[in-house]
């Protein structure tokens, strides 16, 4: 078989691969701009779900000394601190999370994950 005929069956085959491929992504929400570390997919995970506050947290919100949109700030590019999580925990895991916010504030909090929900267990102002 000549060179030619071996590139042409080569992209040909590759042609088609591609139309189903785009076939079977089209519309799925396929995305590649995310990280997919454990942290980040972990974070994902805990904004996916109904988001509960404890009273310690409730009362942090009603105060105005923090507010739910960095609490959805650190959740979108907060760290995680595995040595300090229990993520294993039974029957819900708890993770540390921390970050900073955009009006400089350094807050650390544990999230309980549960299947369908995330209960933010306490809020902390790093120094």
């Amino acid at each position: 078989m000549k060179i030619l005929h071996r590139f042409g069956y080569y992209f040909g085959g590759f042609a088609i691969g591609l139309v189903i491929l785009a076939f079977f992504l089209n519309g799925r929400g396929v995305s590649c701009e995310y990280s997919y570390g454990p942290e980040a997919r972990v974070l994902k995970n805990i904004r996916t779900k109904t988001l509960h506050f404890s009273s310690e947290s409730e009362a942090l919100i009603a105060s105005k000394t923090i507010d739910t949109a960095s609490i959805s700030y650190i959740l979108k590019e907060g760290d995680i601190d595995f040595s300090k999580s229990e993520a294993r925990k039974k029957p819900c895991g708890v993770y540390y999370i921390y970050g900073e916010t955009k009006e400089n504030k350094n807050l650390k909090f544990y999230i309980e994950n549960c299947d369908s929900i995330a209960t933010l267990k306490n809020i902390t102002f790093l120094d």
